[in-house]
């Protein structure tokens, strides 16, 4: 799950990823994050009060860094080079909203073959075999993103 960090708590947003969380955990899923703030404490926040399992992979050496939701966090000593984990990290990605690092997220997932589900978030388009956007699924809500996400999976409910 990627999204933007600068993502305040009470906006349309967050809302959004910690319904994504929800859903997740709910189907069984273990949400992946950046272990931050902004999307990444909504959607971890959704998925821990859910029951569900949520690791942080944070950019610096300590784990305190991570929100108080992540269940496990990796303290990767990485910087943004992090963002290469999480989104590895995954089978299927999911970005809510974002900014200039979810973006670079989105490129990193499609360059290592992981189908990403953009749920109001980056638009994309390119040339010749870039047309189209190929392995990036526009939604629009939580339920979309997420029934997107467990049929990438190939379920339609996991319990992974």
């Amino acid at each position: 799950m990627i999204g933007a960090s600068g993502c305040a708590q009470d906006s349309e947003i967050a809302g959004l990823a910690e319904e994504v969380g929800r859903r997740l955990a709910e189907a069984g899923v273990t949400v992946v994050c950046g272990g931050g703030e902004g999307v990444m404490e909504a959607v971890s926040r959704g998925a821990a009060e859910a029951g569900g399992r949520v690791i942080g992979i944070v950019p610096g050496s300590s784990a305190a860094e991570a929100n108080p939701y992540c269940t496990e966090v990796v303290a990767s000593g990485i910087g943004q080079a992090r963002n290469l984990a999480v989104v590895g990290s995954g089978e299927v990605v999911i970005a809510v909203g974002g900014e200039w690092g979810t973006l670079s997220e989105i490129g990193h997932a499609r360059a290592i073959g992981r189908t990403v589900v953009a749920l109001r978030s980056w638009e994309l388009s390119g040339r010749e075999r870039m047309d189209g956007a190929p392995g990036v699924i526009p939604t629009e809500s939580a339920e979309q993103a997420v029934a997107a996400a467990l049929a990438a999976l190939g379920c339609r409910n996991a319990r992974r």
